[in-house]
């Protein structure tokens, strides 16, 4: 599995910390930046992500910023990309178990290093479950992409 990783300024401590882990457990990952603690544009980064990620480029997304909040709308902006803003290990269950979330987002701000590397480990393991409800909930979100990403 191949994972997208993007940050801004306000994520950039947290990020060694992830691309660690990610080495530790084998997974092979793309870091999109920032790689300084100058301040930038959070949208190119969550950008950048989301398009590897809709490109099928990478297989799934993790994105860095202050709250989380401005990258998950960014990357949400990108057709076919499902991000979940998640600062707690059941949301990130969730968004992968029920919404099939394909991106990640959180804040550096609002979580430390610990809680960051449980919601990542959720996120990363937690497969969708393909229940017919989920699935029919998630065509409705693709029918409504076709309709206004032309």
């Amino acid at each position: 599995m191949k994972i997208a990783i993007g940050c801004d300024h306000g994520g950039i401590n947290l990020k060694p910390i992830l691309l660690k882990y990610l080495e530790e457990k084998g997974y092979e990952y793309e870091d999109f930046g920032c790689y300084e603690k100058t301040s930038v544009d959070y949208n190119d980064y969550a950008l950048k992500v989301a398009n590897s990620v809709a490109k099928k480029e990478c297989d799934l997304g993790i994105l860095i910023c202050g709250t989380g909040i401005g990258m998950s709308i960014m990357a949400n902006k990108v057709k076919g990309i499902r991000c979940g803003h998640c600062h707690d290990v059941f949301s990130a269950k969730m968004t992968r178990l029920h919404n099939d979330a394909n991106v990640l987002a959180f804040g550096e701000r609002v979580i430390g290093p610990g809680l960051m590397l449980e919601i990542v480990e959720a996120f990363l393991t937690t497969k969708f479950s393909n229940d017919e409800r989920h699935v029919r909930r998630i065509a409705k979100i693709t029918a409504l992409e076709e309709e206004n990403f032309k």
